[in-house]
């Protein structure tokens, strides 16, 4: 069994938050299983960094929309490890398109890789943090905007949306089975704009915002070390977007 805590980051193999989430659990300490589907050069420079921390670090590859991989990824880390103590689903897709251009195939595919995925790790990695004594804590992503949500993402607001209430039902179904487990959600602005957005509409975004500038993934990082390290709150839905969901300008 790992001395250290040990946490498994979905998603984490691209250059994006999920791997800012794995460094700063790194950093923390933690072991890291680090997750991708099919970034496995990228998941490997993540893992020797996170070596060079002098962390235990192992990259494993899964299709999360699939129950069986979702099972089998849960038990490699737990067989691995000796223990899961953290989950973080970072894994997620969003694609641009208008209404007009939306088919079935379209949500579909949203649904499953931010809903479907979300809800079986969350599932598999919490029944595993049920039969521990020490429990653990399980960090779900939504997106601020499903209060608001802009255009030409139809697809993605529903998959995303359903990740709030996802948290709160699954906090009460794991807690209910072991106090020690806790299941929250954060819910990301302007952190990490898409490359595709033009000028005109990035700074639309960012003056959205009350703070006047850009995110980073590292304030999702903060954001989850902070929800993870205190063990009074479960089933909460915190939005880490510099004041967009409650401002209208």
């Amino acid at each position: 069994m790992a001395n250290n805590k040990v946490a498994l980051v979905t998603g984490s193999g691209k250059r994006r938050v999920g791997s800012h989430v794995a460094e700063a659990l790194a950093q923390r300490g933690y072991s890291v299983a680090v997750h991708y589907r099919s970034s496995a050069i990228e998941a490997k420079e993540l893992v020797d960094r996170l070596r060079a921390l002098g962390v235990e670090s192992v990259g494993y590859q899964a299709d999360l929309t699939n129950e069986q991989f979702v099972k089998q990824l849960v038990e490699a880390v737990v067989d691995r490890f000796g223990r899961l103590d953290v989950l973080v689903n970072c894994a997620a897709m969003w694609e641009r398109k208008r209404l007009e251009d939306v088919t079935a195939y379209d949500v579909k595919q949203h649904f499953e890789t931010n809903a479907l995925a979300t809800f079986l790790c969350t599932q598999h990695a919490g029944l595993a943090m049920v039969s521990q004594p020490e429990g653990g804590s399980i960090i779900t992503l939504g997106d601020w905007a499903e209060a608001r949500p802009y255009l030409d993402y139809a697809a993605y607001f529903p998959s995303k949306g359903a990740v709030s209430t996802m948290t709160r039902s699954l906090a009460v179904e794991l807690g209910t089975r072991n106090p020690r487990v806790r299941v929250n959600c954060i819910l990301p602005g302007p952190v990490m704009l898409p490359p595709e957005l033009s000028l005109a509409e990035r700074q639309q975004a960012i003056d959205g915002t009350l703070v006047k500038r850009e995110g980073s993934p590292d304030n999702i990082a903060q954001a989850v070390l902070a929800l993870v390290e205190n063990d009074f709150i479960t089933g909460a839905c915190l939005p880490v977007d510099g004041g967009r969901t409650i401002f209208a300008p």
